[in-house]
């Protein structure tokens, strides 16, 4: 989204942009300084906004609007916004959209009903984390992190989105849907609950001393890291780390060490710093020593202190570094920071297609950047953006943890040996538990040392997984929009489309799909079933549109997918930008057009079409929508629908079905993983089924909504779309995928590999091929092995 699109106003709406004569704009620009409620009164200057959003940047960022209004609820005094509420959805009440206010206004109240502490300070910023860290329609981090750059730059371009437009309904829905929370915070409680997740106790209105974090916190820390199942593996090896680091620490210098007595005096200083016995001397003698350097002075001089640098660390992230390399990189992250010899602050961030800033002080923040990984094979590319455009100052003194065999690569070599300068340390890791440490100095590397950590005899102990009670009121776990391979295609669908020879389906679940065809023979009994059709990926979720009337699809210049309706009983025919939201319709009964009509697609534009009537309707892509009547029969837009419609055909006999009501799942007696009443293994040599269990259930997952949780802290992690996420307590073992459709030949893969039938299997595949029977012996075997052993 650009940065003119989210800051854009409105016509009769809730929120606008207004310049204070009185007061400086940010950045050297006077104009548009304050956004205001309309009549009613100022929300906050657009410094201070902008201040708000560079917080929730990592996070993405709400709907401009529904961040104004819970902004403007949060101020002691507010006047109204209830009024400006409900008059701009009224305003925007037409068609298929009935506006109403009501459930915001109720939200925005519990708000207003917060206690003061709780809209204060650093914990107005934790609010408004909370309320919309799982919101609707929110903005990528990526995109905010976008707009900000762009923001900084031109901070000019507000003067444009502050000329208002005449919105579209969408852009209502999109601020509205965001502050309909009535559901996720029932009380004004619930909201202070939800909060102390992320801090302990309320900001204090009289100041504290903070004390400083001592090595004993630390160690505290560690110890947190072991007793959680999902860190035990991480936090059990920053100890050994530590006994043989051999790194340099900050120390404080010579001078500033109180060592007292003697060895302390010195014959320079400061006057303050002078024994007592010095002034009882004659002036003319106190001079002379003085002169000659001969009083004595109880500190030494301070020498000049060296060079102090940034430290910053940088932690691959890529495919290579999957696995145990990885957990060996976040160990060696947190043994350099938590040392106890360290007294400074280190930044750290995760390379992948890009640089990503982390913190790993928590535990639950350790747990969340473990699971990051990057679809890139290496970080090259980020490295270099991270020393030339993100960090080209020279005062840093950055750590580079990545797999041993990454720095093979030519171009990670490249820019390694371009920024070696800066690049002080490079780390590597290996799976057998093996780190080395390299030292750049005077542009040449040095092997420092290097650490072998026993891995099976520190990972031998894991701790027993804590039992939670299921809450009602915990959210389901975050699930990707795609993953590694494919879906498998749902059998019920809205509408099929073949748009520039590629195929896509809107889904019952109002998701835009994309799906291919191989030109293989097709046999519905036998294998190559699973070589003709492939499964889909997900291009869009949550599309506003009733399932109903007949659908046309195609891109508009700037290649956003419209999707064009027409509802015969209703005659209505509308245009949705599945990209932006945006919607226009236009009521069709004064033209008479008869039932018979189709919606098509032909030659850039949609068409009303009856093959025996020679007059037809044509549907602009681009703008609002507009018919225009033509007269006269197309034999080329007849024979493009008719080999159109044979080819959609096609994707009739395409479609699994698919588990998406997930209720048990455990292990049987077998040894092997049920899935909902379906177990998980073979019908066939050499392939991977789910079909109905008979067997008895030994060990069963805990469910906390759409995870699965088994006694060692494995856990299987559900998608209604029909995928299942292993993840096991053992880091060794890659997350891996396997999708969930019934008595159909699966696949199994993870970030790199995959093995099974080619139906999952992308239209152009980044992964290595490998047999099914290989990866069910190193990943879903594995995944059973290390639950069952912890069990024994």
């Amino acid at each position: 989204m650009e940065l003119k699109v989210y800051f854009q106003s409105y016509e009769n709406y809730f929120w606008e942009w207004k310049t204070d004569e009185d007061v400086p704009g940010d950045s050297g620009y006077h104009e548009n300084n304050l956004l205001s409620v309309p009549g009613v009164g100022a929300i906050a200057y657009r410094p201070y906004i902008m201040e708000i959003l560079k917080e929730l940047q990592p996070q993405g960022w709400p709907p401009f609007g529904a961040l104004l209004m819970v902004v403007y609820a949060m101020q002691d005094g507010y006047i109204d916004f209830e009024g400006p509420l409900r008059r701009t959805a009224d305003f925007y009440r037409i068609g298929n959209f009935d506006f109403n206010a009501e459930k915001e206004i109720k939200f925005l109240e519990k708000i207003k009903l917060l206690p003061k502490v709780y809209k204060q300070k650093q914990n107005r910023v934790v609010l408004l984390q909370t309320l919309f860290k799982n919101g609707h329609n929110r903005i990528s981090s990526v995109n905010a992190e976008a707009i900000l750059k762009i923001y900084y730059k031109r901070p000019h371009e507000i003067s444009g989105c502050a000329e208002k437009l005449n919105a579209n309904p969408t852009a209502l829905n999109r601020d509205l849907s965001a502050l309909d929370l009535n559901r996720e915070f029932p009380t004004v409680q619930s909201i202070i609950d939800a909060m102390k997740g992320i801090i302990e106790e309320p900001e204090l209105d009289d100041e504290v001393v903070q004390e400083e974090a001592t090595a004993d916190a630390d160690k505290d820390f560690i110890r947190e890291l072991i007793e959680e199942p999902k860190t035990f593996q991480v936090g059990s090896l920053i100890k050994r780390i530590w006994s043989g680091l051999k790194i340099p620490m900050r120390h404080l210098s010579p001078g500033e060490q109180p060592i007292g007595g003697i060895s302390d005096m010195t014959n320079k200083g400061d006057f303050n710093r002078m024994i007592l016995s010095e002034f009882a001397n004659e002036d003319e003698v106190f001079m002379n020593r003085v002169a000659n350097n001969e009083a004595l002075y109880i500190q030494r001089e301070i020498p000049p202190e060296e060079n102090i640098f940034e430290r910053i660390i940088l932690i691959d992230t890529s495919l290579r570094n999957w696995g145990t390399p990885k957990v060996l990189a976040f160990a060696s992250a947190i043994a350099i920071i938590k040392h106890p010899k360290a007294h400074s602050e280190c930044k750290v961030f995760a390379l992948g297609q890009a640089e990503i800033s982390i913190s790993l002080n928590k535990v639950e923040e350790v747990v969340e950047n473990l699971n990051q990984v990057s679809p890139v094979l290496e970080v090259s590319e980020a490295l270099e953006k991270f020393f030339k455009e993100e960090h080209s100052e020279k005062d840093i003194e950055v750590f580079f943890i990545t797999h041993q065999e990454n720095v093979a690569d030519e171009k990670v070599q490249k820019v390694i040996h371009e920024n070696r300068d800066r690049l002080r340390f490079l780390v590597t890791t290996a799976s057998d538990g093996e780190i080395n440490f390299y030292k750049h100095h005077k542009g040449t590397r040095k092997h420092i040392q290097k650490i072998k950590l026993p891995l099976q005899e520190l990972w031998a102990n894991p701790p027993r997984q804590k039992q939670t009670v299921n809450n009602v009121n915990s959210k389901k776990t975050d699930l990707p929009q795609n993953y590694p391979i494919l879906f498998p295609t749902p059998v019920n669908k809205i509408a099929q489309f073949l748009y520039e020879g590629e195929f896509y389906i809107l889904s019952v679940k109002k998701q835009l799909l994309k799906t291919y065809l191989s030109d293989n023979y097709y046999d519905r009994n036998s294998y190559d079933y699973y070589k003709t059709f492939h499964g889909c990926e997900v291009l869009f979720d949550n599309i506003s549109v009733k399932p109903r009337g007949q659908f046309a699809l195609a891109k508009n210049k700037q290649q956003h997918f419209i999707l064009c309706q027409y509802q015969p009983d209703k005659k209505l025919v509308s245009k949705l930008n599945i990209n932006t939201k945006e919607y226009s319709e236009q009521n069709l009964t004064g033209l008479n057009i008869p039932d018979s009509y189709k919606l098509i697609y032909f030659s850039k534009n949609f068409y009303l079409h009856q093959p025996e009537n020679p007059l037809y309707y044509k549907i602009n892509i681009d703008g609002n929508i507009s018919l225009e009547t033509i007269s006269g029969k197309d034999k080329e837009l007849e024979r493009n629908n008719t080999k159109a419609e044979a080819e959609v055909a096609k994707l009739n006999k395409n479609g699994l079905k698919i588990i998406s009501n997930f209720t048990k799942i455990g292990i049987n007696e077998n040894h092997n993983i049920v899935i909902s009443g379906n177990v998980l293994g073979s019908l066939y040599e050499n392939a991977l089924t789910l079909h109905k269990n008979q067997s008895d259930i030994i060990i069963l997952a805990e469910q906390d909504k759409n995870k699965f949780t088994f006694p060692d802290g494995s856990e299987i992690v559900t998608d209604a779309r029909g995928m299942l996420i292993f993840r096991s307590s053992n880091k060794g073992i890659e997350e891996f995928f396997i999708p969930s459709t019934t008595y159909g030949l699966l696949s199994l893969a993870t970030y790199i590999e995959f093995g099974g039938t080619e139906y999952y299997l992308p239209e152009h595949p980044l992964l290595k091929i490998k047999t099914m029977e290989d990866m069910r012996s190193r990943f879903l075997k594995a995944f059973i092995e290390q639950i069952l052993d912890y069990g024994t």
